[in-house]
């Protein structure tokens, strides 16, 4: 089983999109230089302005560190935090652990949209 950490932002009023190109350009290949793994991010279905990030580690002491030293770094602090902070009006964060083939299913079924 993998900890799985999903954050839910509502996002200020008609900035998801610029959220989501911050995500897709900036902040999603920043987290794979890091080594953390996404399994999924995007704005909800149902408002623009509602988005997910779902991230994998091996367990909850290798979130906290990892997390912990992405924060702190110099690539996040000097990159994305700012424009991704300043267009977030609530986060919410959930921590739950998956099967390796749920994580799969969950990968493939947003890799077709």
């Amino acid at each position: 089983m993998k900890t799985v950490e999903i954050l839910q932002y509502r996002l200020k009023a008609g900035t998801g999109e610029s959220f989501h190109q911050i995500m897709c350009n900036t902040s999603v290949p920043l987290h794979n230089r890091q080594g953390i793994r996404i399994i999924a991010f995007g704005c909800s279905r149902h408002d623009a302005d509602s988005y997910f990030l779902m991230r994998a580690f091996e367990n909850e002491e290798q979130l906290e560190s990892v997390l912990e030293d992405f924060y702190a770094s110099e690539a996040w602090r000097m990159g994305p935090r700012e424009e991704i902070i300043e267009r977030i009006e609530v986060s919410l964060k959930s921590v739950l652990l998956l099967s390796e083939s749920a994580i799969a299913e969950i990968r493939k079924s947003f890799e077709s949209v």
